[in-house]
């Protein structure tokens, strides 16, 4: 019988979906199960959360694919994945728009210092500090995102509708297009600066005490891509002294070392920071998204368990070298 191991809460139509291609072990909830005590008859594991180490797959002598809930897979040990023959894949685009909608939420949220004014009717204030409300419209200001993969496309979507320009720093961009500019102009022109990058050594820090200093005074910069991008302590310092107007953050550094409960390992002062917006790594998580990630993760086990190529793999496993490979697909923009 087939095992499906799944490793956090998902859409109550990919479990259905899920328990017919076999039986179904959860990493969550009253019935939880470590990954260890199934992990030699596990065929697939379906990750929403969490870690996936080349010891977790020693002894997993079934498992044909880690099938990733979401598009980040340095949660992944692949090169161990690739040894082992093991699949690993990924999503997409399938909650492009409800990380984009995230983006804006913050951003509204920051630019018309909503939770001040909330933290103000909540403690009985009405008018008396209404002055310090002053907000900004968005409409004739400057976008400037880092990265434009499927969910910066659609934020710029997004930011464009609302009246403002957009620029935009990608070396995978035709470098020709007006709105695409050095990261240095970008850092200087926006207003607020939206980081949509995957976390390698290059990107690691971005946003660091030096690009803080070349941007404009009371930028607002946002994140939802990991948590790394960004100098936590360099920013902190920022939005204290009044460099930034505010910052949006759904990801933290601290998830590099925990990605199921960071804020024991996180140093940001979120609690002393009013400008500072720090969400549990929620940007995606819609009905609708989850249901459309969880699906097509899930086809993509299907497929493997049939003995086909899945359709977002992000390895090439060395399995059957009589078998003519799958083809990588080509990495989303």
């Amino acid at each position: 019988m087939t095992l499906i191991f799944v490793s956090s809460p998902v859409h109550s139509d990919v479990l259905s979906s899920a328990a017919e291609l076999g039986t179904v072990a959860l990493g969550y909830g009253p019935d939880a199960v470590a990954y260890d005590v199934i992990k030699a008859k596990a065929d697939a594991v379906l990750l929403r959360s969490g870690f996936f180490t080349d010891d977790m797959m020693a002894g997993s002598s079934n498992l044909r694919i880690v099938a990733r809930h979401g598009v980040g897979t340095d949660t992944v040990d692949i090169p161990a994945a690739t040894r082992r023959g093991i699949w690993v894949t990924n999503t997409p685009g399938g909650n492009s728009r409800a990380v984009a909608e995230h983006v804006f939420a913050l951003i509204l949220s920051l630019a018309r210092k909503l939770p001040v004014a909330s933290a103000q009717t909540q403690g009985g204030i009405w008018g008396e500090r209404r002055a310090e409300l002053n907000g900004i419209e968005l409409a004739g200001r400057t976008l400037g995102l880092v990265g434009q993969g499927s969910i910066g496309s659609v934020v710029a979507e997004i930011g464009r509708a609302l009246g403002m320009t957009v620029l935009v720093t990608d070396p995978g961009l035709d470098q020709t297009l007006p709105h695409v500019v050095p990261l240095g102009r970008l850092l200087a022109e926006a207003d607020v600066v939206s980081l949509h990058l995957p976390l390698l050594p290059a990107t690691r820090g971005i946003i660091d005490a030096a690009a803080i200093t070349r941007m404009k005074q009371g930028a607002i910069v946002i994140n939802t891509g990991r948590g790394g991008l960004v100098d936590e302590d360099a920013l902190a310092r920022a939005l204290a002294s009044g460099r930034l107007g505010g910052a949006g953050l759904d990801v933290l550094d601290a998830e590099n070392i925990d990605m199921v409960t960071p804020l024991p390992h996180n140093r940001l002062p979120i609690a002393d920071l009013p400008n500072l917006i720090v969400t549990p790594h929620v940007a995606g998580q819609t009905d609708e998204a989850l249901r459309q990630v969880g699906l097509t993760a899930l086809a993509d086990i299907a497929a493997v368990l049939r003995g086909e190529c899945p359709r977002f793999c992000v390895n090439q496993p060395l399995t059957d070298p009589a078998r003519a490979p799958c083809r990588l697909p080509a990495a989303p923009r």
